[in-house]
């Protein structure tokens, strides 16, 4: 399921609206956003997509693993870890292919309820217990895909599901650095 409305974490409408359009892209840059900032980490799926003639889960799946790490180290480089990344993309695609017939999307529009997309999402190579719940809530509040139980496995902070807009990515970003901010004056006492 893609949304004709963009996705608001890069600050590129281009690369925002490619979020929108493919799953894939939305999947990949999560399995991404870590070590990074999250510009990089979701922009670079529409690179990836112009590096490969498109982006397609079987085709990424069946691909030589050096083919797809060359993609990503290619300047500028997708990640600050290529090689690691496109491995994880790869294996991301792999389960996609073995476990949804290649449809990233049904991951979540077959999901019976909230529980099983949190369940559906943990199988997935690159998402971990937070990412789990940071999709939940994208899926939800901009992809408008809601299945019962949903909030339950949501976020209960301001998450990338808050961000519907620059202006909120910005305020998100800023949230962001006050709690690490915060964390770290804690630490230091």
């Amino acid at each position: 399921m893609a949304t004709s409305k963009p996705i608001h974490f890069t600050g590129d409408p281009e690369a925002d609206a490619f979020l929108g359009e493919s799953p894939l892209a939305l999947m990949i840059g999560f399995v991404l956003d870590q070590q990074v900032t999250v510009q990089k980490a979701f922009s670079s799926p529409l690179e990836l997509s112009r590096r490969l003639g498109g982006l397609d889960a079987r085709e990424i799946a069946a691909m030589d693993p050096d083919r797809l790490v060359e993609a990503f180290r290619e300047k500028p480089a997708l990640h600050r870890f290529p090689a690691n990344m496109a491995r994880r993309t790869q294996e991301l695609c792999t389960a996609i292919v073995s476990e949804y017939d290649g449809d990233v999307a049904a991951v979540w529009t077959g999901a019976r309820d909230g529980a099983d997309l949190e369940r559906r999402l943990l199988a997935l190579p690159g998402v971990g217990e937070m990412k789990a719940r940071t999709l939940v809530g994208v899926i939800a509040k901009r992809l408008g895909v809601r299945p019962s139980g949903w909030e339950e496995f949501a976020p209960t902070w301001h998450s990338l599901g808050d961000v519907d807009s620059p202006d909120a990515l910005a305020e998100y970003q800023a949230a962001k650095r006050a709690h690490k901010a915060a964390l770290r004056a804690q630490q230091a006492t």
